[in-house]
């Protein structure tokens, strides 16, 4: 039977929302509980790859719900940012969830269920974001992926793990109630209407302070994206297991905040009435400041994760500043980073779980010579560097040089010089920790006792397909590229009539 395209749509929602009650009801049956998510996610790679192949032909998809209440209806309707954003997450929680089998069981992880369960529920919310047709639908997911997540964030259930879910539940819920649904009432009651549009949705005559302070709301109410100094909750949801740090915090959450950036950036306001916004140049130096403070702040730290997450923040600032510099190629660098920085920063986040898991160490320090034990593990960790850092043979060099391209577009020097600084700073940060585990000696290598001790084969699995993942990407990004490309094309360049 051959599925109807909208019908498709609606079980890209519904598959891992489903997903759950098979996950409680074999919560006894570990390999069931497990196979159950893995089936769950093979469907789900299906379902948006089927749909890929519609939007890839010219085709649209829309779905409407009858209206809750006036103008207020859930809309999806499927366009080429959702697309990438749809194709990273579904083919992600497939990887991840085979990193968490090996990570869990060889970690001897309690919670198990829950933690499956839970994952499945923010998939289906990160699938109702992508695919939003309006602001009020985005609003509805986008909370449910906070709340699904919090119980992910304190999975451990110590006094650290509630602390760090407090803070990350406090910073996210405040943000988006007191600016960004601040934000969705105030363009409802000056546009009329919360739908996404081509161009924008307000008209030439509308005030440049309205729509400047609008803009100002959405930046800060969308916490996802940790621009400073909404930026806490992140290095707090740290406290969490990996394959919760790996996907949720690499990739679902907060490749949420910034999809919603660069949506609401294009089909709300549109790039010409960015460009003549006077707050859009403070929130783009705003964004800037974010990539190289929290780069310096990452060169400080010694714990792995938390060296990361702060590499997470400065690397969600490329893509507010693609947005923000209201060019065609920076909004081409924004988009395709999606894409890019998630290899790049899952395959490093399976690669620090690896080793805690393995070695029991989680310090920088504590990393000598690690990589005669671990070479696998340390030769993703190197490949998934590269593309963060933006160097060939990794994706990410393609997303960095369009943005690059798109600050000189705009003749803004200072943001040229910002990224780039960025990039010096990424290697001072990363490539160390490779390079001292392959040519540094540690005490026992001294000794002779070196032995190969690798993670659990699926955990090493994971991490060595999301690193070649990162090397296909950049021989091979056309796919990304192209729909990038159409999200242009789709959202168009002028506001008004």
């Amino acid at each position: 039977m051959q599925l109807s395209p909208e019908l498709m749509l609606l079980m890209t929602i519904l598959v891992p929302a489903l997903a759950v009650i098979g996950i409680l009801a074999t919560s006894h049956s570990p390999n069931l509980r497990e196979g159950i998510t893995l089936t769950a996610s093979v469907i789900l790679i299906y379902l948006v790859s089927s749909l890929y192949s519609i939007i890839k032909g010219g085709g649209t998809v829309i779905l409407l719900s009858p209206d809750l209440f006036p103008g207020s209806a859930l809309n999806f309707e499927i366009e080429p940012l959702g697309m990438i954003f749809s194709l990273v997450a579904s083919y992600l929680w497939l990887v991840t969830t085979v990193y968490s089998i090996g990570y869990m069981r060889g970690h001897h992880e309690k919670n198990q269920t829950r933690f499956y369960a839970c994952f499945a529920i923010a998939i289906s919310s990160v699938m109702g974001i992508a695919y939003a047709g309006n602001l009020f639908t985005l609003f509805i997911f986008y909370e449910v992926l906070t709340l699904s997540t919090y119980p992910l964030v304190t999975h451990a259930g110590t006094e650290k793990a509630k602390h760090g879910g407090r803070v990350y539940l406090g910073i996210l819920l405040t943000t988006s109630i007191l600016f960004l649904l601040l934000a969705v009432i105030g363009t409802w009651y000056t546009a009329g209407t919360l739908d996404f549009k081509p161009g924008g949705v307000f008209d030439k005559s509308t005030s440049h302070v309205i729509t400047g302070t609008l803009l100002v709301l959405f930046i800060f109410g969308i916490g996802k994206a940790a621009i400073m100094p909404f930026h806490r909750w992140l290095p707090a949801a740290m406290v969490a297991p990996t394959p919760v740090s790996a996907l949720l915090h690499a990739v679902a959450v907060v490749k949420a905040g910034v999809f919603t950036v660069l949506k609401v950036c294009m089909y709300i306001f549109g790039l010409d009435l960015l460009k003549v916004l006077p707050t859009t140049d403070i929130l783009l130096y705003l964004a800037a400041a974010t990539v190289i403070i929290a780069s310096l702040v990452a060169m400080r730290q010694d714990n792995l994760k938390a060296r990361l997450a702060y590499s997470t923040i400065s690397q969600l600032g490329y893509i507010t500043i693609g947005a923000l510099l209201a060019t065609e190629a920076g909004i081409l660098g924004g988009a395709m980073h999606i894409g890019m920085h998630a290899f790049g920063k899952i395959t490093l986040f399976f690669c620090a779980g690896a080793i805690m898991v393995a070695s029991h160490k989680t310090e920088i320090s504590q990393m000598r010579g690690l990589g005669r034990q671990m070479p696998i593990t340390m030769i993703a960790f190197f490949i998934g560097s590269l593309s963060i850092i933006g160097l060939p043979p990794a994706g990410g060099t393609w997303s960095k040089w369009y943005l690059i391209i798109g600050a000189v577009d705009s003749e803004k020097w200072l943001i040229m010089i910002v990224l780039m600084m960025s990039s010096l700073l990424n290697i001072a940060y990363l490539l160390p920790i490779p390079i001292r585990a392959f040519l540094v000696s540690d005490e026992s290598e001294q000794k002779g006792e070196v032995t190969i001790k690798e993670a659990p084969v699926l955990s090493l699995l994971a991490l060595s397909v999301t690193a070649f993942g990162c090397i296909v990407l950049f021989f091979y990004p056309q796919p990304l590229f192209e729909l990038a490309s159409a999200f242009l094309e789709a959202a168009g360049t002028h506001y008004g009539g």
